[in-house]
């Protein structure tokens, strides 16, 4: 199958950087065809969104690539998580589908249905959650034949309130959540943000980060780190405007950046 271009959006570095921020819960955009397997109604759905969609977060990639020195590469998703959620296992390693948001969401953010339960994910899955992952692999391994590593940034927010999805939700709720993964998050990444960062916490509420699986446990070059953002503190929650946190959190990214392209 053809990959779909655009689905996602690849926006050129420095080729000298390692470094790709991933942006995959940004986007609100539904296509015609998915909406309509949708059951929930059209202001249900905008509610949906507001709480599920990562808002913003293109935007600080993009102020923190304006700022960087070196000019990481960064991965976007154009479509909504509410499509696919390319960060998902596709299949039963997944512990998200416990609450109905394995790749395919069969659920909202407060449990209601969301899809028709017993609906086949495949033909979502093969359509736009396959292609995204080649596309990000073929990416992670461009870096490494460029510059001997890639360094991946997952660029996420979260609620300032728990969400009743939330499987770990329990724990501290910091202006910026670290989450780290044994074997790509080197002590080197994880200090180089919370120098940038300042007051960060790690692992709480949310945890892990995304490599590739061609990659993942295997090829130690890939480094990555996930960064949660609390939203209150760069926007109006849910789904709002942004504010003037939004300069100061791209700043905060930039010099991240900078730190690990050395």
């Amino acid at each position: 199958m053809t990959d779909a271009p655009h689905s996602f959006e690849l926006l050129a570095g420095a080729g000298r950087s390692p470094v790709i921020l991933h942006v995959p819960h940004s986007a609100r955009e539904i296509p015609d065809d998915v909406r309509a397997g949708i059951v929930l109604g059209d202001e249900e759905l905008e509610r949906e969104l507001g709480h599920i969609t990562d808002a913003h977060t293109a935007e600080i990639a993009e102020g923190a690539a304006g700022l960087a020195g070196v000019t990481p590469w960064r991965f976007v998703n154009r479509l909504s998580r509410l499509v696919v959620d390319p960060e998902r296992f596709p299949d039963e390693r997944e512990e998200m589908r416990a609450v109905g948001m394995g790749a395919v969401y069969t659920r909202t953010t407060h449990g209601d249905v969301l899809r028709p339960e017993g609906i086949d994910p495949e033909p979502l899955v093969e359509r736009y959650f396959r292609p995204y992952a080649r596309a990000m692999t073929r990416v992670v391994a461009d870096r490494l034949a460029a510059t001997g590593r890639a360094v991946i940034v997952d660029v996420h927010s979260y609620p300032s309130r728990r969400l009743p999805y939330e499987l770990h939700g329990d724990g501290p709720r910091p202006a910026v959540c670290l989450g780290t993964d044994p074997f790509h998050t080197s002590p080197g990444l994880l200090d180089a943000a919370r120098e940038a960062f300042g007051d960060a916490g790690l692992d709480s509420p949310f945890s892990g980060t995304y490599v590739p699986l061609e990659f993942y446990g295997k090829r130690p070059e890939v480094s990555a780190l996930m960064v949660e953002i609390r939203r209150d503190t760069y926007m109006t929650e849910p789904g709002g405007p942004a504010g003037a946190g939004l300069e100061r959190l791209a700043g905060a990214l930039a010099r991240l950046v900078d730190a690990v392209s050395r």
